[in-house]
Order: C-alpha cells, then sequence, then structure tokens
C-alpha cells in the first residue's frame, strides 16, 4: 500500500512522484554543488537537519519489521466457507498481546511475491493465548486466488509472512452499558474480534459485560456462513450462552430462504502439517519489546547527532565558511561595481479436513434472527428499538452505510448513542 501511494501521480490531489523526483534533484544538486551554487548549503542544511529525524525513525520501523516479515509465519489451520470467505489460524507466541479490531499485514509468496494487504484480526490473545486468526474475504483478484489454492485441496503447506498485529491500545467499547454493532458485508470482520473479547471478559467473576446486538447485511444467503466464524474453534456452548447477545442478519437479493448448503459445501476446517522452518508470530524484541525499542531509539538518536556533526565540521562548515563567504563577498563586490557602473551611465513525491469440534451453527442458529429482501431500517433499529441511557453503536462497512448510520447517531433524538466508525481505509 505505500509503494502504491509512492508511485501515485494524481490530477487533483498532492503528486508523490513529483515530490520524490524533486528530493532526488536536490540530493544532486547538494552533493554536485561547484562553488558558484554553495550559497544553497544552508538551505539545504536547515531542511536536511529538519527532515532526518523522520526518515530514522522510518528506517528504524522498516528494519523491526523486516525481521519479523524475514520469517515464515506457522500456518496451522484454516477454515474456508461456501461464501468464499477464509479464516487463517496461525500459531504464537503467548507473549505476544493485541486487543480486537488490530490489524496484521499479510504476504503469500504463491499468490504474489509482492503484495502485502492488512486483514483484521478476529481472534483474541487471552481466549486464545496460542493462535491467531484473521478472516479474508474473496473479493479481488488476490483473495481469489488464495481462496483457489486452499480449497482446491492439492496443497500441502502455503508459505505465508505477516507484519503486525497492529491496533489500539485499549478496549474503549466495553465502557458502554449496551452495545448495537451494524456491519455490512465484510465489515462484519472486526465485529468478530469485539464479539470474542466479550465472550472472554464474560468468564472472568464479577466481570458486567454489555448486551450485544449484531445487526448485520448480506447481499446473499450463502454469506450467512460468515456468522459461523464469529466463534472460535475451541469456544465452548457454556461461555457462548452466558452473553446476552442477539443476531439479526438481513439478506437483502434474497426474498425467501434457500435451502441449506451441501454436505461438502459447509464450513470446514483444513489442517496443515507443521513445516519446521516456519515459526510462531511473536514479538519482534522478545519480551522486552518496550525497552528495547526505547534503547534502539535513543541509540539511534545519538547516532544521528554524531553523524549531523560530522557532516556539518567536515563539509558543511568548510563550504560554509571559506567559499561561501568568500563568494557572496565577490560577488557583493561585483554588483556594487555594477550598480555604480550603470549610476553612471543611466539614470535607473498435506491438508487434512475435519469438521470444528463443537456445534457452532446451533449455537449461532439460536441467537439469530434472519429477514429476507429488505434492508435494515436503521432509524426504527437505533431511535426506538434501541433503550438504555449509555448505547455503543459500533458500524463497519461501505461508505454509504457509515454514513447513514451516523446521521441518526447524530439527530437530536439520539441523545443515548455513542458513534463510532471501523473504516478499512490504508
Amino acid at each position: 500500500m505505500v509503494m502504491m501511494q509512492m508511485l501515485e501521480w494524481s490530477s487533483t490531489r498532492v503528486s508523490n512522484v513529483a515530490g520524490e523526483i524533486a528530493i532526488v534533484f536536490a540530493i544532486a544538486i547538494s552533493t554536485f554543488s561547484t562553488s558558484s551554487s554553495t550559497y544553497c548549503t544552508p538551505v539545504l542544511n536547515y531542511f536536511f537537519c529538519t527532515i532526518l529525524p523522520g526518515i530514522f525513525l522510518f528506517i528504524i520501523d522498516r528494519y523491526l519489521r523486516f525481521l519479523q516479515s524475514y520469517q515464515r509465519a506457522k500456518l496451522v489451520s484454516a477454515r474456508i466457507s461456501p461464501c468464499e470467505t477464509i479464516e487463517l489460524n496461525f500459531s504464537k507466541s503467548r507473549g505476544l498481546d493485541y486487543n480486537p479490531t488490530s490489524i496484521l499485514f499479510i504476504n503469500v509468496p504463491s499468490v504474489s511475491k509482492m503484495q502485502w494487504h492488512p486483514f483484521t484480526v478476529t481472534s483474541n490473545s487471552n481466549m486464545e493465548a496460542d493462535k491467531l486468526s484473521v478472516v479474508i474475504k474473496s473479493l479481488g483478484s488476490w483473495s481469489q486466488k488464495l481462496y483457489q489454492q486452499l480449497s482446491s485441496n492439492s496443497v500441502d503447506h502455503i508459505q505465508v509472512s505477516v507484519e503486525g498485529p497492529y491496533g489500539p491500545r485499549s478496549s474503549h467499547f466495553l465502557r458502554h452499558k449496551a452495545l448495537v454493532m451494524i456491519s455490512g458485508g465484510s465489515g462484519i470482520t472486526p465485529m468478530i474480534s469485539i464479539i470474542r473479547e466479550i465472550i472472554f471478559q464474560s468468564t472472568k467473576p464479577d466481570c458486567h459485560v454489555p448486551p450485544v446486538r449484531l445487526i448485520c447485511a448480506f447481499k446473499n444467503s450463502a454469506d450467512l456462513t460468515m456468522l459461523q466464524l464469529l466463534l472460535p474453534i475451541s469456544v465452548t456452548p457454556s461461555n457462548f450462552t452466558q452473553l446476552q447477545f442477539q443476531i439479526e442478519a438481513y439478506v437483502t437479493r434474497e426474498t425467501h430462504k434457500q435451502p441449506p448448503p451441501e454436505p461438502h459445501k459447509s464450513l470446514q476446517t483444513l489442517w496443515f502439517k507443521p513445516n519446521q522452518l516456519n515459526s510462531p508470530i511473536s514479538l519482534v524484541l522478545g519480551q522486552n519489546t518496550w525497552l528495547w525499542l526505547g534503547a534502539i531509539i535513543s541509540s539511534s538518536f545519538v547516532l544521528f547527532l554524531f553523524v549531523l556533526g560530522i557532516v556539518n565540521r567536515f563539509y558543511i562548515y568548510p563550504i560554509d565558511h571559506n567559499t561561501v563567504f568568500i563568494w557572496c563577498k565577490r560577488q557583493n563586490a561585483i554588483e556594487e561595481g555594477k550598480r555604480t557602473q550603470n549610476a553612471r551611465s543611466t539614470p535607473t513525491t498435506d491438508i487434512e479436513l475435519a469438521s470444528s469440534p463443537h456445534n457452532h451453527e446451533s449455537l449461532i442458529a439460536q441467537a439469530t434472527q434472519v429477514h429476507y429482501g429488505t434492508r435494515p431500517d436503521l432509524k426504527k433499529i437505533l431511535l426506538l428499538e434501541t433503550k438504555g441511557s449509555d448505547i455503543g453503536v459500533l458500524v463497519s462497512g461501505p461508505r454509504k452505510l457509515r454514513h447513514e448510520v451516523a446521521t441518526v447517531c447524530s439527530s437530536s433524538l439520539a441523545h443515548n448513542l455513542h458513534f463510532e466508525s471501523i473504516s478499512f481505509n490504508w
């Protein structure tokens, strides 16, 4: 994504390529400048000192991400649904903690060696201490190729590299007395991570978790299988039944219930054989991440000051002190001479198939009510049916859906609604 932005040349917004070309020419001018153009050195030195700290931190970040992405992630299993949705389950170290709605960047060399794509982490680091999961909806060419590889059952393993996860510092949505989650299509993926966090919190003694109402819209009934991904493989029915959980699913392009999918087309779990070259996803710098990161940044800053001092002492200072001063004095004398003369002359930029160990379908079906051939009436749901003094409204999906929910929550009748949008823009 960053590489695509670097190569963008927009006619209406900032053209990044133009800025990159200008920087290259500025560096070239600074490096190969002659005595007649060395007056630019102080200005270039000022801008160089201004942007260099940011460049330094960017290089550190890229180096740390390279250390993590260089290793092959251990892919344990994959759950494939008939609606062309994949849940990838990675092995992770127990020291790696993250919050709901975190993002994981994934690269699959067998699909594309250069492309990295961000996906929402759907697992819970507390409930699933040794596993990290993401859900991928087959929408673009990259995700379609990955789905075809896994659904063909013709591969022994898949090599995957990851970066992250990156995400928020806290689970702030738990502060509300009730939650209404609204999603459209693949926008349900961040809701999965939030629901799993609520399931974990409900297992704690004397811990209040808000009741949850999930409003989700899908185009076809086959997409309803995505609801089975709300529960991890390891969940028990007792954990789920403790929640005050209600699901209302809307199938917009079908007017009646479709026959159930064939057994071979239902949600399947694929278990991959272990590979010694793969390793669990872990912290890049080990257990003392913040201590090491602070040491790296501090030492890098000292190194930056040292390099800057060397450059100033042996490159900038001699030019600025001698050449520029002499050149400017000579130019002033020449200009003064010209003015005097003129005054005199004139006056003016290996796969094993298996089923889920628990009956997730029955658990989800008990809490789900499906509506066919209609869209959710958001005004009725939020303003009339939602009661309480502190309601958190989380929405994820298409921009039109997010704007519609935001309009309802900003009305004068929605004083008890607290709106939050989850966007996929990168």
